[in-house]
């Protein structure tokens, strides 16, 4: 891989991807509604080009793409949007790397595969989502599948990590920097995972290397698992934070969604909090003996430290 095309470059997902790329001497288009936001991102970077451009304009897309070897897909849209035009640009993305020939390196979460009932998740895990961003990341996924594009799908936990704010430990995070008083969405007792982004993009990018790859669903899992009182423990270690940080439960977003369409859709999603989904990364491991894992403290250590700069 020479050249890459990186969609949502100004997102959590997307700002790592394209600083991994870059480390490894990849010429990289770093793709997002503005150009302003990737400036201030990422500043004057050798071999990185920027471009502005609407992800439901498939002329946009293959504009970007244009030679490139490999089109990354970390771009998302807000819930609300998913059901009515998650499925149309993906069909742009599709259509734009057909046209381009280029590869397709897809970034997804673990909604498709739906309850799992304690089990750990590997790729052959029944997907049989129960809730309908499950089924909208199933249809997707499915599109990609039939399409005639060499892609890989690649499946992670949550993330956290440098400039990953439309995230649930972001709110966490936020308020702990801010010396505010802190909310974590969920009982804090119960373990799951977060996946460290520079780890999820090492991994993604790894795959996209490697032509064996293509034509696979590949689970990336996190650092094992964690409660939320022990990444509380953390970042009072790591800050001095001394206030008290409160659980936001499933009532309290219901209540929200009353009169906010967003916090409607995220009570859908809330089952994560309270049955998490752990992923299994032996098949990824077969392949390059390791999953890229950075230490709960280490990585939440550097995102403050991020976040700080900010």
């Amino acid at each position: 891989m020479k050249k890459a095309l990186v969609l949502g470059a100004s997102g959590g997902m997307g700002f790592s991807i394209v600083n991994e790329l870059i480390a490894r001497g990849v010429e990289v288009t770093a793709f997002a509604r503005t150009k302003s936001k990737l400036e201030s991102l990422f500043g004057d970077v050798p071999n990185l080009h920027f471009f502005a451009g609407d992800i439901f304009e498939v002329e946009d897309i293959k504009r970007a793409a244009k030679d490139v070897d490999v089109i990354f897909q970390s771009a998302n849209i807000p819930y609300p949007e998913w059901e009515e035009k998650l499925e149309l640009f993906m069909k742009n993305i599709i259509l734009a790397a057909k046209d381009c020939g280029a590869k397709l390196a897809c970034v997804d979460n673990i909604y498709a595969y739906g309850r799992s009932a304690g089990e750990k998740v590997n790729e052959n895990f029944p997907k049989n989502p129960h809730t309908q961003k499950g089924r909208v990341r199933l249809n997707v996924e499915n599109l990609i599948k039939q399409s005639e594009v060499d892609a890989l799908i690649a499946h992670f936990p949550d993330f956290y990590g440098p400039n990953a704010q439309n995230t649930l430990l972001h709110y966490t995070l936020d308020s702990v920097v801010k010396g505010k008083r802190a909310l974590y969405v969920g009982d804090q007792n119960i373990r799951r995972e977060f996946i460290f982004t520079p780890d999820g993009a090492k991994a993604i990018v790894n795959l996209a290397f490697d032509e064996r790859s293509y034509g696979q669903n590949w689970n990336i899992p996190a650092y094992g698992t964690i409660s939320g009182k022990k990444i509380i423990a953390i970042l009072r270690e790591l800050t001095g934070y001394e206030k008290g940080v409160s659980t936001v439960s499933k009532n309290m977003i219901k209540f929200l969604g009353l009169f906010n369409r967003f916090m409607r859709e995220v009570v859908e999603m809330f089952y994560l909090n309270e049955e998490p989904v752990v992923l299994d990364g032996s098949k990824y491991e077969q392949m390059f003996d390791e999953v890229p894992r950075t230490s709960y403290q280490e990585g939440l250590r550097r995102t403050i430290e991020y976040m700080r700069k900010q």
